[in-house]
């Protein structure tokens, strides 16, 4: 009988490719492409300044509906790339005028939140919930996760939140997709509006419009800090009392406690 030659190198090379798979797809590895991902954006912005070309009417060969959609893609990018809203809502009023700038305006912020909710989800919540500690932060988590919608709502209504801080801290956390983008439309609409205004009624500053959409935002900005402020005491609070602790129940069928339930608290899924 002729001896058979050994097949071990095709056996050896498949666990390779496989760990190194897994560790290209871990959750830190994830991470650290988000955060790769987000200071790229962040340089592009510093070196190229969009805003400035979509505030000169970028680009200026087309107009109408067009000009308006671009508009609006660019608008969720530069959101994405922590480029301010209000200055790309005062933009969109400027060049749009106020029907259509809102529209162009509520259109970019849904884009750009979406965008970042998805980049948190897919590549940081892994990494970031096991990190989730303390009180407050496990406290405004479980907020987030159960009421995420009226929970959202507030957070646009009152801008107290920074914008792409509130997007991230909603990947992070378990709200529904669906209700994430709803409560951002709708919330936003209001100082969206005020903001697009403003835009438009730049060239006469003492028209009633343009003082009211100031006196508007002005208000808004401080509602939102005060909001915010008792927010984060009734959180802090209210902390510990919503938090549920991973118990008995949570030990597996061989009596040895799971790794997330050793970790952090155990948050109910949300209901709605």
């Amino acid at each position: 009988m002729f001896d058979q030659a050994p097949r071990a190198p095709a056996r050896t090379d498949r666990p390779r490719s496989v760990r190194l798979a897994k560790a290209l797809m871990s959750p830190w590895a994830r991470l650290a492409l988000l955060a790769v991902v987000l200071a790229s954006a962040a340089t592009a912005v510093l070196l190229y300044e969009p805003q400035k070309m979509l505030a000169d009417g970028w680009p200026p060969q087309l107009g109408g509906a067009m000009a308006a959609v671009l508009f609006g893609v660019a608008y969720g990018l530069c959101t994405v790339a922590f480029v301010p809203r209000p200055i790309l809502n005062l933009a969109a009023g400027a060049l749009f005028g106020t029907a259509l700038g809102l529209t162009t305006s509520i259109g970019g912020t849904v884009l750009g939140a979406g965008i970042s909710f998805g980049l948190g989800r897919l590549l940081g919540q892994d990494a970031l919930r096991p990190m989730l500690r303390g009180r407050v932060l496990l406290a405004a988590d479980g907020v987030l996760s159960r009421h995420g919608f009226r929970s959202m709502l507030a957070i646009r209504l009152f801008p107290g939140v920074p914008f792409a801080a509130a997007n991230y801290c909603a990947a992070v956390s378990r709200m529904r997709y669906f209700s994430f983008l709803t409560a951002t439309g709708l919330g936003s609409v209001p100082n969206t509006l005020a903001y697009v205004i403003a835009g438009s009624e730049a060239s006469s500053p003492r028209s009633p419009a343009f003082l009211i959409s100031t006196g508007f935002i002005v208000v808004s900005s401080i509602a939102g800090v005060v909001v915010a402020w008792r927010k984060r005491h009734s959180i802090g609070r209210s902390a510990g009392t919503g938090v549920l602790v991973a118990s008995s129940e949570d030990m597996r069928g061989d009596g040895t406690q799971s790794a997330e339930a050793g970790k952090v608290p155990v948050l109910p899924l949300p209901k709605g």
